[in-house]
């Protein structure tokens, strides 16, 4: 495949996907070319995020709370299936390198499959969220707010997963720039949403945590059908062949074989988050739940970046494993991992320097306790930044290489069994507060880095056979190459 205006530049332009001799190891340009659409798209989730926050600030911090809870909450749902749909920029990139290009688009249809069943489960959630809400223990008023945001959320599902399904797809096409202009559409959409239907504007009377909702929703739609439309007039994919797009039942089985590990350690890592900001955190008052949330918002603009740098090694990582050549991911994770390390390191040392300053633009009062608590928990932060970064760059090169079930045996562990207890012993028996709670997500993320730093260094994941051959053809009874 070569490389054109709309494609970000791989390994080796103009060069068979076969042709390993020629293959060069990705350079440190390599990796940013390829990387900053990826950081762009993930950068402007941090932006919605922190836009929403951002503008129901005004209306008090329980509206604050409700809306970035949430959003939150409505996050950890979508995980299962985000995380799987993730596994095929795996597929592709190593079927790319591997040179196997008449298989690659099969792997877009079944990341719609996916979205389709997504999103019919979020409808099915819908009726559940009041009493789901209910459980935990909010404020009436808090409860009520979130209870709305997230019922309208869950409309969005299967457009945010056909997104990320396509994006990845895409992703391990060696075009980044594609999902990026489809996450730009939302981002702007949604901005702008959320400027129109939050406040009374424009004559319309304001909706609150609902316009919040209806904005990121609308947004959504928006998103995917930029990216859908680019899929179905075959816009950015380069010379790749037009063969046989027959779903096969020994590829789709694999994707969901490797896939839903995958999802399922993003849902329970994430479900111990969820656990931990409503129960542990929210145990201590609106005020450290608005704060803690608000501290997530503002380290978004960290971490997605370097996510996004992590996602774009693991694609050089999956050519490089398709094309035979191993010995080559040890060097690109190591550059990803520099690259991603300082500029989480940067954002940690900004974070400590000015974190009375972020914090109090979403206070209307410079001088509040959410002022007070958030900027103590933000500096705090500047405690776990390199550790992220480890975590994100090993385990998206250890997802990239297959290695998906080890992954989710380790989070589920490390957070089940070491972050929520010690959180929550030290929040509510030893009564640490805020602090407590910070120190504790740190330990996790050192736990976490050092597990995943030691699995990569074993090798074991070279020995993994993602991508395998000869699937059968659904409908028929006979093997097709």
């Amino acid at each position: 495949m070569h490389s054109d205006d709309s494609e970000a530049v791989l390994a080796v332009d103009d060069a068979s996907p076969r042709d390993a001799a020629s293959f060069v190891t990705p350079t440190l340009r390599t990796l940013l070319v390829l990387a900053w659409p990826v950081i762009l798209t993930r950068a402007t989730q941090s932006v919605v995020g922190f836009c929403d926050a951002l503008m129901v600030a005004p209306l008090g911090e329980g509206q604050l709370a409700a809306t970035t809870t949430g959003a939150f909450d409505t996050f950890v749902v979508i995980l299962l299936p985000m995380g799987t749909a993730f596994i095929l920029q795996s597929f592709t990139a190593q079927l790319r390198g591997r040179g196997e290009l008449g298989a690659i688009r099969r792997y877009a249809r079944y990341g719609l499959v996916l979205a389709l069943l997504s999103g019919s489960l979020g409808l099915a959630m819908i009726p559940l969220v009041p009493t789901l809400v209910g459980w935990i223990g909010y404020e009436p008023r808090v409860a009520h707010w979130m209870s709305e945001y997230v019922s309208i959320r869950l409309l969005s599902v299967g457009a945010a997963i056909g997104m990320e399904a396509l994006g990845n797809w895409y992703g391990g096409l060696g075009n980044t720039r594609i999902p990026m202009v489809a996450s730009v559409v939302t981002m702007l959409a949604n901005v702008f949403g959320c400027y129109l239907l939050i406040e009374p504007r424009f004559g319309l009377p304001g909706y609150g945590v609902a316009g919040s909702a209806v904005a990121g929703t609308v947004a959504s739609y928006l998103g995917f059908a930029t990216i859908g439309l680019a899929y179905a007039l075959g816009v950015g994919v380069g010379d790749l062949p037009r063969s046989d797009v027959r779903m096969r039942w020994e590829e789709f089985v694999r994707v969901i074989r490797f896939g839903l590990p995958n999802g399922f350690n993003w849902l329970m890592e994430f479900a111990a988050f969820a656990l931990f900001v409503n129960v542990v955190v929210g145990g201590l008052g609106t005020t450290a739940l608005a704060a803690l949330n608000v501290v997530f918002q503002v380290n978004s603009l960290a971490f997605m970046p370097a996510f996004g740098l992590a996602s774009a090694g693991a694609i050089l990582v999956g050519e490089a494993i398709g094309r035979g050549r191993p010995d080559d991911v040890p060097r690109i994770v190591k550059m990803t991992l520099l690259t991603g390390g300082s500029w989480m390191g940067l954002a940690g040392i900004f974070y400590l320097g000015f974190a009375h300053e972020l914090i109090a633009l979403f206070a209307s009062d410079a001088a509040s306790a959410l002022v007070t608590v958030g900027a103590s928990m933000l500096a705090l932060s500047i405690g776990w930044q390199l550790f992220d970064a480890i975590g994100i760059t090993l385990g998206e090169a250890l997802r990239a290489a297959g290695d998906t079930t080890w992954c989710m045996l380790a989070r589920l562990v490390i957070a089940w069994a070491v972050f929520v207890p010690l959180a929550f012993v030290a929040v509510r028996y030893f009564g640490t507060g805020t602090t407590g709670a910070m120190l504790s997500l740190t330990a996790y993320l050192v736990v976490l880095a050092i597990a995943l730093s030691l699995r990569f260094l074993s090798g074991r994941w070279r020995s993994i056979d993602l991508v395998g051959s000869d699937p059968v053809v659904i409908g028929d009874d006979h093997t097709s190459a």
